[in-house]
Order: C-alpha cells, then sequence, then structure tokens
C-alpha cells in the first residue's frame, strides 16, 4: 500500500491539485456546507477547538480561516528556555548537520546546498551545524513562530514538486525537501544566522509571511527579496508569528556549528507544541 501511494504521487497533478484545493478553502459559501465540512474535519481529525480564540466551527467564514485560526492568549505559554518550538506538530528528524548532510529518514539523506536553492554560499554557514525538522499535521495549529529573536535578513521562493511530506513519503522519496516547493526564511540572531524552511506539499494552499502575506505560490520561478535595508527591515520576537500554512506541512531549521544544542527529549517521533523548550544557546553573537 506505501509503494502504490508514492506511485500515485509520482504521477499526481500535484500544482493543479493544490491549486483546486486552495480556490476551494477560500469559498465563502454556501456558508452551511462550510460549516459542515469544518466539524467534519475537527471530528475525524480531533481537533482540540478549545484551545482556538474562537472556539465554534460555524462563526469562520471559509474553511481557510478556520485552518489558519489563531488560539487563545494562554493556550501555548513560551517556556523558560533561549530555543522554544517554533510550531505544534512532530519531531520528524532533529541532530547535526553533518558537513552538508541532513538526515531525512533512515537510509535517506539530503544536502543543506540542495534545501537552500543550490545557494553554496548561505549554505556554507550551516556546514557543521544543526537542524531539526517538524511535520505538522492536519489538526495541528497551523501558524508558525519564532523559536527566539530575530531580523529577517532575506528570503527565497524555490519552486517544485508538491509530494506530501508524511513520514510515509519521507521514507521512501529521495531529497523530499529539497524536492518541494518551500519558502526559505533568513534571520540574524544571537546564536547566529538563521534559516527557517517552510515546505510546501499535495493540497498546501499557500504560504504566509506576518510582513509579506501570500508568499507562496508565486511565480514559477526562483525569487529572493532583501530584508537588509529599511524600509523593509522586519525584526521579530521569540514566540512571536512569522508565517501560516494554509494546510499542513513541515518546518526546517537550520543553525551554524556550535551555535545550539536540543533538549535532549527531542528524537525522530517526539510530539511537540508551540512554546515549549527546543534547546539552549552555546555561543552567538
Amino acid at each position: 500500500m506505501e509503494r502504490i501511494f508514492i506511485l500515485i504521487q509520482y504521477y499526481s497533478p500535484h500544482h493543479l491539485l493544490s491549486r483546486c484545493t486552495a480556490w476551494l478553502a477560500d469559498l465563502k459559501s454556501p456558508k452551511w456546507l462550510i460549516s459542515k465540512v469544518i466539524k467534519l474535519f475537527v471530528r475525524v481529525f480531533d481537533v482540540n477547538m478549545e484551545e482556538a480564540a474562537e472556539p465554534d466551527c460555524g462563526r469562520y467564514d471559509s474553511f481557510n480561516a478556520f485552518f489558519t485560526r489563531a488560539l487563545r492568549e494562554d493556550a501555548r505559554p513560551l517556556a523558560d528556555a533561549d530555543l522554544v518550538c517554533p510550531a505544534d506538530g512532530v519531531i520528524s528528524q532533529v541532530g547535526d548537520i553533518r558537513a552538508n548532510l541532513l538526515l531525512q529518514a533512515k537510509g535517506r539523506l539530503y544536502t543543506t546546498t540542495e534545501l537552500l536553492g543550490g545557494d553554496g554560499e548561505r549554505a556554507a554557514a550551516f556546514y557543521g551545524g544543526r537542524f531539526a525538522t517538524i511535520y505538522l499535521s492536519p489538526r495541528d495549529y497551523h501558524r508558525v513562530h519564532m523559536p527566539l529573536d530575530g531580523r529577517l535578513t532575506a528570503t527565497t521562493y524555490i519552486p517544485g514538486r508538491l509530494f506530501s511530506v508524511n513520514g510515509v513519503t519521507a521514507r521512501h522519496v529521495d531529497r523530499l525537501f529539497a524536492r518541494n516547493e518551500r519558502l526559505v526564511c533568513y534571520f540574524d540572531t544571537q546564536a547566529g544566522p538563521m534559516a527557517m524552511v517552510l515546505v510546501g506539499a499535495m493540497i498546501v494552499a499557500g504560504i504566509d509571511t506576518v510582513w509579506g502575506g501570500r508568499s507562496v505560490p508565486p511565480p514559477r520561478r526562483p525569487v529572493t527579496l532583501d530584508f537588509t535595508e529599511p524600509p523593509d527591515a522586519v525584526a521579530l520576537e521569540r514566540g512571536q508569528e512569522m508565517g501560516r500554512f494554509r494546510l499542513g506541512s513541515t518546518v526546517i531549521l537550520l543553525f551554524p556549528e556550535n551555535a545550539v544544542s536540543w533538549s535532549e527529549r527531542y528524537v525522530a517521533g517526539t510530539p511537540t507544541r508551540l512554546g515549549e523548550e527546543l534547546g539552549d544557546l552555546l555561543g552567538g553573537d
């Protein structure tokens, strides 16, 4: 069954399916049908609406409004830690970047350079560093927040496929995260440079950022934007929202060598929640 699932993905019209999903998820009528779809989704995926700022499924005017819902202010307190988890989800992989290699799944590796769209100069900053991959399932809160204070320096949109990013696909598709459409956000932080990679996936209707709104999908070519000079300067605090997925996907964090250490409790498959302790700073500027 896993092989059939992967085979179907290879031959599916990824972008057509995802863009159709985006159109449907933004519809605001018929209201009764949208409410029924949301309630069914909540029941099937066991979504905890008690944590939502608006717990009434009938109050959302579109499926995307529900899916990117805000949480109550007290739902995710920030841990007293240098680094906090940027999202709800499951740790897919966490550990060291072996020279230029990241672990995707057992027996499957990909390079930092590939993940960052072939930008060898930026990738070199993370050689020998540390990475964490967090998978957001359909039931999770889908806004992504800052693990520590940071100043945005650049973003790069990288076009690609839209394979599913669940565990089955990660085990069977080579270089999955380096093949999928993604938005790379570079920050200057106390730990040095940090990259937050927001990876698109099958039926993910879009990726938004707090500074630019809908960032994916733009034109089908790589796009790099510079944020180092005013008036485009963007500074975000630890725990502050930086972006959101319109349907579930994956966040990958990259840090330089000798910059951070991860909490010992994290291994592949560990559930995580926004604001929990992720790790400590080892140095920095």
